[in-house]
């Protein structure tokens, strides 16, 4: 017990030190995100401005501004001391996601976060249940991992679902390129009306290329960073396609007709895929749940007449 209690000190003192650390950070970390978003032109929901006058009417930081200032400082003390911890790695997986601007320590700082509030709240559980010392340890590690992992796990599945909208949605985008480019609009002039018209993930994606383009970028270059941000099937045929259909000098209408039938017969397959695989995933709910209340209801009368006769 006593050894459940002292770790419980220490989870309290380093979440007060940290706590203690975010009030003497520095807001650059907060204004140099918006200065990026900014100079990208791109704007998630108007979260920057409703952020920035935020801190202009309140005149002191927000929590959230408090909170992710912690987090960076926390990520950037951490920042090469642990191998695995690749900042190329964790940038991808924020730009799938559509973190643009955060930067890949902060994602580091929210992990220790986590794990000192998942471990702390499990050691004070553990001491206030009277649990053994050595199961409240082994809760507390679990917990710790279980923290650690769970911003990572949130990061992943918010970019897979991305995906997988964009590549739903990317159909429509390249019949609204092949309408707008036969009727006589060039390719950047018809990806500008398409990112007027789009809405969600892929308008972003699209608006923010937009953006690179005119900020001097190629054409080409940023397709490619839009290939980077967003590393999906739908997207990778559409970038090469262009980028293939550029360098051969083939039709661009015809180029991409031709990938709107592809990525249409895509989308059935997905459709077909996933109908295939319900039989599968329903075949648990259906033995654990399912089949035990009907085995309840139809065997639960019989049962108690037969309980009632021996009795």
């Amino acid at each position: 017990m006593i050894l459940v209690l002292l770790i419980g000190l220490a989870f309290v003192a380093v979440a007060a030190g940290l706590f203690a650390r975010a009030l003497l950070v520095s807001r650059r970390y907060a204004s140099h995100a918006v200065t990026n978003i900014g100079e990208y032109g791109f704007e998630a929901d108007g979260a920057a401005t409703r952020t920035t006058r935020n801190h202009s009417a309140a005149g002191r930081p927000t929590m959230r501004e408090r909170v992710d200032s912690m987090a960076t400082a926390i990520g950037a003390s951490m920042s090469g001391r642990v191998g695995s911890m690749s900042e190329e790695s964790l940038r991808a997986r924020l730009m799938a996601a559509g973190y643009y601007t955060t930067p890949p320590g902060r994602l580091v700082g929210y992990q220790v976060l986590a794990a000192c509030v998942a471990g702390g709240f499990t050691v004070w559980w553990a001491f206030a249940k009277g649990v053994n010392p050595l199961l409240g340890l082994c809760f507390a590690v679990v917990a710790l991992l279980v923290g650690w992992t769970l911003p990572i796990v949130y990061i992943k599945r918010k970019g897979r679902l991305r995906g997988e909208q964009i590549d739903y949605e990317m159909p429509e985008l390249i019949d609204t390129l092949v309408t707008t480019v036969e009727a006589g609009l060039s390719f950047s002039a018809s990806l500008q009306v398409a990112g007027r018209r789009f809405r969600g993930p892929l308008g972003e994606e699209v608006r923010l290329t937009l953006q690179e383009q005119s900020m001097g970028l190629a054409l080409n270059k940023a397709l490619g960073n839009m290939l980077l941000r967003c590393d999906t099937p739908s997207v990778r045929s559409f970038v090469r396609s262009i980028l293939q259909g550029d360098q051969l000098g083939v039709s661009i209408g015809q180029t991409l007709r031709n990938l709107a039938h592809e990525m249409r017969a895509r989308r059935r397959h997905m459709a077909e895929e996933r109908a295939q695989k319900a039989p599968v995933k329903i075949l648990f709910p259906l033995v654990l749940f399912i089949f035990p209340a009907l085995m309840l209801v139809m065997l639960g009368p019989a049962a108690i007449r037969i309980a009632g006769i021996f009795d």
